[in-house]
């Protein structure tokens, strides 16, 4: 597809450029080579040393601990990142750089080895917000893509959804008010003792339980009124799961006594099948609600003419098997290019880095030494 084509956002990428990514905004620490080849971007190099053995037994992530570990490998992954690109006398371009959102400690270290390492070649740093690099992972090693496009992120930290004219144009169509469908798959395993990480463990028990044993309950998120200071009847596009966590909870221990409520009601047993059958209810309900907002998003955007050509996905709640399959089948029902990254993909990586950067480069977006991390994506209200 050239770069003429009227589907393609300007600034396209050229040929044959170079970029070293470098993530470490939560527990992976992360550096990739991705070069830009025939209008998509390529991986020539992605290497992750995760920290699931140092926080597992904290059943979450220690941002000191996290930090330190960083500190620890980041050289010896881009050194690693480099070798097995095997450049063969090519030049990086410039260095990308995860720098938002994140916990700081664990940013500033790669923030650190990517201004060190572009000051030393003289090239350009690019900080790149971590939620949109999610949305270009399912681009990398794949055909090009036509626009406009749904963005959807579905992570730990984030639900987020997107309308998007390219990587650099996106507009904030929904968002979770609450806990991220990441974060409440982490806390279900816990109240089931699936152990960490939790998300794909609760994946794996529900393949053995039944997703209709529990009937969860189900948002109905409205717009307020600002002209009257009520509630409207149109529903939003945003998300919540912190009302099914509490209906989990009251699953696992019972119903406690509060005033002006019935009488306390006392758990079942929690067999190894209730086990299995609350992990899959509550998997199926979670997903079952990312499955309704996007298709009344693809609605409104049919009825306003501005139908997206394409779905893009990001994010480790990608990874969940119920979901690629409702993501697949959204696909196939509304004849829309869904775009699910590779496994390795789903989880924080340096290659999505590299790859959003390309476009920034190209677009002569780059940034100066001074650049700093932030806890907070600056993507409309993230």
């Amino acid at each position: 597809m050239s770069p003429s084509a009227p589907n393609n956002p300007p600034h396209q990428p050229t040929d044959g450029t170079l970029i070293l990514g470098i993530e470490t905004s939560c527990d992976e620490t992360a550096a990739s080579i991705v070069e830009w080849r025939d209008g998509a971007p390529r991986v020539l190099s992605n290497v992750v040393s995760t920290q699931h053995e140092i926080h597992a037994r904290y059943a979450g992530v220690v941002p000191e601990l996290a930090s330190r570990a960083h500190l620890e490998r980041i050289v010896p992954v881009v050194r690693e990142a480099l070798r097995s690109a095997d450049l063969q006398g090519k030049h990086v371009s410039a260095v990308a750089v995860g720098n938002r959102p994140g916990l700081i400690g664990s940013l500033l270290v790669g923030n650190a080895a990517a201004k060190a390492y572009a000051w030393s070649l003289g090239i350009p740093v690019i900080g790149i917000d971590h939620i949109a690099a999610h949305l270009v992972a399912g681009l990398l090693d794949a055909p090009p893509v036509r626009w406009p496009a749904l963005g959807l992120v579905a992570s730990g930290g984030h639900t987020h959804l997107f309308r998007m004219d390219g990587p650099r144009s996106m507009k904030l169509l929904g968002r979770t008010i609450d806990d991220a469908i990441g974060e409440a798959f982490d806390k279900a395993a816990t109240l089931l003792s699936l152990g960490y990480p939790g998300g794909p463990l609760l994946d794996e028990r529900s393949s053995l339980g039944d997703p209709a044993a529990m009937r969860f309950p189900t948002p109905r998120l409205t717009a307020r009124s600002a002209r009257e200071g009520g509630q409207s009847t149109e529903r939003t596009l945003d998300f919540s799961f912190s009302g099914m966590k509490t209906a989990l909870l009251y699953a696992v221990r019972g119903i406690p006594p509060v005033a002006n409520r019935p009488a306390p009601r006392p758990p079942l047993p929690l067999t190894e099948q209730r086990v299995s059958d609350l992990a899959a209810s509550f998997q199926s309900a979670a997903v079952n609600q990312v499955m309704d907002v996007l298709k009344r998003a693809l609605e409104r955007l049919e009825a306003e003419n501005d139908r997206p050509a394409t779905l893009l996905v990001g994010g480790g709640v990608t990874a969940n098997r119920h979901l690629r399959a409702e993501l697949t089948q959204f696909g196939t029902t509304h004849g829309i290019d869904v775009r699910l990254p590779a496994q390795k993909y789903c989880v924080d990586n340096a290659a999505m880095i590299a790859a959003l950067a390309h476009w920034r480069y190209a677009a002569h977006e780059h940034d100066t030494l001074r650049l700093a991390p932030r806890s907070h994506s600056l993507l409309g209200r993230c």
